[in-house]
């Protein structure tokens, strides 16, 4: 998926739980998020790329 011109990735792992990933620039960013619905995690993850983008501007 693509978010911002980020791609990102998010994955079932178990029930409830998701890995994500993404990638800006050459660092790499990956964790894992609990969450019931899959839409939530996926948002959870564009969170995150926005306060990396943001945290990127400022370097």
């Amino acid at each position: 998926m693509i978010y911002k011109g980020v791609e990102y990735t998010v994955t079932a792992v178990a029930p409830g739980t998701w890995r994500w990933q993404f990638r800006i620039g050459e660092r790499v960013v990956s964790g894992k998020t609990e969450a019931k619905l899959n839409l939530l995690a996926i948002r959870r993850v564009q969170l995150r790329i926005d306060r990396e983008l943001k945290k990127a501007e400022r370097e």
